[in-house]
């Protein structure tokens, strides 16, 4: 019956330490398999947050390109907005990556290294105190064994000798060694009493310690380390919800700035300035007046009227001041067009001569300071000979030279026909002057006055055989037409933001606050035209005021 129960109790032991055994291995395996999400996880941030940085770099404006002057618009800025908006976005989810990697995947990764450790530890202590119950538990057997075989030899012993004593037959002698033998048998049989009731209680004083003391400490501890991978799991899954709920307030800034830029879209300011970039500059034509061919008398045609015949744009063009005009309905020049861009709208091609200004001025600057930076060589290789000699950067400097004069002319005849398409009068000192010398756009001017005719078509051709008399009559005609220039009316006022000194010629000073009447509106260069006291003219950096506009006074403006 002992048998029977320590067997058993063995057994369900044992039976323990493989269920326990199983289930710990499994749960080691499942914080293996969360990890491997938390890693998975991690790996689709960055995908997706390099994505959303690629997707935002492929849609930026590109450079040197028709987009990037597309960025004038507000929706077009708006785009742009929300395309910096993805670029942060995408480094939240950069940063939801690297926290789950740092705080959860590493931890993890560490933290169950740690934990097979210490259930190896465990087990193996389990192990040993069930080898060493198993190990008190055979001496035991072995014990009982022995004091039950000793028994039985001593009762055999005992029999015999009472067997020989009984006999008449046996000698003495015989008697007393079965005596003595059964005396040895007795006192093994005692020995082996002695030694099993010895081990029976050293078994029994350790099986209860074994089943009362070390297996329950083990079946504790075992109970901890899967206590304590539960709350570990549990407290690695708080941390991946906070990861994420750490950047929800910059997310939320990111969605709230492409809010934003999708609100700050404006259609009139977009529509307005499609009107400024194509607006042709004609005025509306007039009514055509009715020709009543039924009387005997010289049919005439308003001037305003857009039918002017060829015929009469020559007379118009020989006697000073042009009427009306044919260029909307000129057929555009194919190819590059003519040089001066008269093949364009008024407005159009003052942008274009402005523009093309402007590429001359800064191929005149980057010749500059080349010719600057060799002077300087120059000076070095005078000073310190041993360097090379100065005579060598003569010619570059002589080339540099002519290509600085080139450009200079070249500047001054866009500026003539800018001035001609402005309606200024270069030789007037109280007008504004450009980025070059007004005193050599005066000679250039009038040189070309007179060569460059008006034609019916719009464009302006040179004549070669044109009569001197002539062109000192068309001199004074250009003249006679600036001199007789009327005192543009203000248009609106504007208000000071800053001071501004007005150092250059054809700038006037400000006082911040001052009031000053507007007489011309910016046209793109970045100046607007204002008066002062009905006598004092000049421009003003549009950036430095704040432009009240009277509507009435602009006029209509018309799409080309």
């Amino acid at each position: 019956m002992v048998d029977i129960k320590m067997g058993d109790c063995w057994s369900n032991t044992k039976d323990q330490f493989d269920n326990l055994e199983k289930h710990t291995q499994w749960g080691i395996e499942f914080v293996e398999r969360y990890n491997k999400f938390v890693k998975d996880r991690t790996e689709i941030e960055i995908s997706y947050a390099k994505q959303l940085r690629n997707l935002s770099k492929k849609y930026q404006p590109k450079k040197n390109s028709r987009e990037e002057e597309e960025q004038r618009y507000t929706s077009c800025q708006a785009f742009l907005a929300i395309l910096n908006e993805m670029n942060d976005y995408a480094g939240q989810h950069e940063v939801i990556a690297e926290n789950m990697s740092g705080l959860i995947f590493a931890e993890l990764s560490r933290y169950i290294q740690e934990l097979k450790q210490e259930r190896k530890s465990h087990f193996q202590e389990g192990r040993r105190a069930q080898q060493h119950i198993e190990s008190c538990w055979k001496q035991l057997e072995n014990s009982k064994r022995r004091f039950e075989r000793d028994c039985k030899e001593a009762e055999r012993a005992q029999q015999h000798f009472e067997k020989m004593d009984n006999d008449l037959n046996v000698t003495k002698a015989d008697v007393e060694k079965a005596r003595q033998q059964a005396h040895t048998r007795h006192q093994m049989a005692s020995d082996s009493k002695n030694e099993y009731s010895s081990v029976l209680q050293n078994f029994n004083k350790e099986q209860h310690e074994h089943y009362f003391t070390n297996i329950p400490n083990i079946f504790q501890k075992i109970q901890d380390l899967d206590e304590r991978r539960i709350v570990k799991i549990g407290e690695s899954m708080k941390t991946f919800s906070e990861v994420d709920r750490q950047v929800i307030p910059i997310i939320g800034k990111c969605l709230d700035g492409i809010t934003k830029a999708a609100e700050s879209i404006d259609e009139k300011h977009d529509t307005q300035l499609v009107i400024e970039a194509f607006k042709s500059g004609f005025e509306q034509p007039g009514d055509v007046e009715f020709e009543d061919f039924s009387q005997p008398m010289k049919r005439t045609v308003s001037e305003s009227s857009l039918s002017n015949s060829r015929s009469d744009g020559k007379q118009e063009s020989k006697g000073g001041k042009s009427k009306g005009k044919l260029w909307p309905f000129i057929k555009k020049n194919k190819g590059s067009g003519p040089e001066d861009f008269s093949n364009l709208p008024p407005e159009q091609r003052r942008k274009k001569l402005q523009q093309k200004i402007d590429e001359i001025n800064k191929e005149i600057q980057k010749e500059s300071d080349q010719k600057d930076g060799l002077i300087k060589m120059k000076d070095v290789y005078i000073k310190n000979p041993q360097l090379g000699r100065p005579e060598t950067v003569d010619p570059r400097l002589a080339e540099i030279e002519q290509t600085i004069e080139k450009l200079r002319q070249e500047s001054q005849k866009f500026e003539a026909w800018l001035a001609e398409v402005e309606g200024r009068l270069p030789v007037r000192t109280d007008q504004p002057k450009r980025s070059s010398e007004m005193h050599e756009l005066q000679s250039t001017t009038v040189n070309n006055c007179a060569q460059d005719r008006e034609s019916p078509d719009g464009s302006y051709t040179e004549e070669q055989n044109q009569d001197p008399e002539l062109k000192v009559a068309a001199q004074c005609e250009f003249d006679d037409e600036f001199d007789d220039e009327e005192i543009l009316a203000a248009i609106g006022t504007c208000k000071a933001m800053y001071p501004f000194e007005g150092q250059n010629e054809g700038t006037i000073a400000m006082a911040e606050g001052e009031t000053l009447s507007v007489i011309e509106e910016d046209k793109g260069d970045g100046w607007t035209r204002v008066r002062r006291n009905e006598d004092e003219e000049g421009y003003v950096p549009t950036s430095y005021v704040e432009v009240y506009l009277d509507r009435n006074t602009k006029g209509a403006m018309t799409y080309i």
